[in-house]
């Protein structure tokens, strides 16, 4: 098991790190308020980027979302990436592929998914999907959805169809979100149906959304650690303090942990080795550990992390939202459980 990035996975990565680092400032996303910010959206994909992700596969991708994360960056690229480009490579039919993925590469068409499969959309007998998904991310910028119906089978929906409906919703994270309803919309079913398409997205969206999370829980271990070593209580700095080392301590773990199990499933993932597990066990530390590192991250910038305008605060925003996406620890754990005693029982028999 080797997470050493290839020369263009770390190529990818510094072009992400820079193009962030020099856009997404607390400035632009102040004034981004709850929506995308366009022109770093047309930065990313002018220099490539998304394109980019199918030659640099799952691990490439998660390192580019770790970059994301630390700025808090306000773009749809990890849903047009799994839910698009990843996804339509993966499974979708040879025309499918021609017709769309060129949109996604260069940013003209922007995807988004459905995810996970809870029920909430059926197929009529004519073939028609019906249904409501209470909230999809970044469904207000999305020109395709990937929709998991109740069956686990997989549909791309045009947003732009008479029959769909997208209504604004605000969540945690200022994600562009939307309330999505289908009227008998005729979906176009993802490649030919084959089984495993729909628990191959899951795992993969998990993985990719861990590698967000982690690049989450940096940026805000980042900020705390300068404000904790910039900031004097009695005569030193608050870093001094034991209690402080020891909370910035374990954030740094967990931070890492989120990290490794994230690298690992993806790396498992580009080498088509068997991944559903390792996506589990990455979406149950980003979602545990996640939610540990933010809270401790706004803590240790004490009255100043209250601070609703502080950039810290996004960063814990960002963090509650990962928290619960496509599954909540107990939620995660569970599935994960059940999927360790299913692989039990069929070894044994």
């Amino acid at each position: 098991m080797d997470f050493t990035p290839s020369e263009e996975q770390a190529a990818a990565q510094g072009l992400a790190a820079r193009i962030f680092g020099d856009l997404s400032t607390h400035e632009r996303l102040t004034a981004a308020g709850t929506g995308t910010d366009a022109e770093l959206w047309k930065e990313l994909c002018a220099a490539g980027l998304p394109a980019a992700v199918e030659d640099v596969g799952l691990l490439g991708l998660v390192l580019i979302l770790e970059e994301q994360g630390r700025t808090t960056a306000q773009v749809p690229l990890a849903a047009t990436c799994v839910y698009g480009l990843l996804a339509v490579a993966a499974h979708g039919a040879p025309e499918q592929r021609e017709c769309l993925l060129p949109g996604l590469r260069d940013g003209t068409a922007v995807a988004t998914g459905a995810f996970p499969a809870r029920g909430g959309v059926h197929i009529a007998e004519d073939g028609a999907l019906y249904g409501t998904v209470p909230w999809v991310p970044w469904l207000r910028d999305a020109t395709h959805v990937l929709v998991a119906d109740a069956e686990r089978g997989l549909w791309i929906v045009r947003t732009g169809e008479p029959d769909v409906t997208a209504v604004p919703v605000e969540t945690t994270a200022p994600w562009s979100a939307g309330r999505l309803v289908l009227d008998g919309v005729r979906g176009e079913r993802l490649g030919n149906g084959q089984p495993g398409a729909y628990a191959d997205v899951l795992a993969t969206a998990r993985t990719a959304f861990a590698g967000l999370q982690a690049g989450v829980c940096a940026g805000s271990l980042t900020r705390a650690v300068h404000h904790t070593v910039t900031r004097e209580q009695f005569g030193r700095p608050l870093s001094t303090n034991q209690g402080v080392l020891l909370r910035a301590a374990d954030a740094h773990m967990d931070t890492e942990a989120i990290r490794v199990t994230a690298y690992e499933a993806a790396w498992r993932h580009d080498e088509r080795r068997a991944c559903e597990a390792q996506a589990l066990t990455a979406a149950w530390w980003a979602s545990e550990a996640g939610k540990r590192v933010v809270h401790a991250g706004q803590h240790l910038h004490g009255g100043t992390g209250a601070d609703l305008d502080h950039p810290v605060h996004r960063h814990f925003l960002w963090g509650r939202q990962l928290d619960a996406y496509l599954g909540c620890g107990g939620e995660v754990l569970e599935e994960l459980g059940l999927l360790l005693a299913r692989g039990s029982q069929e070894g044994a028999s």
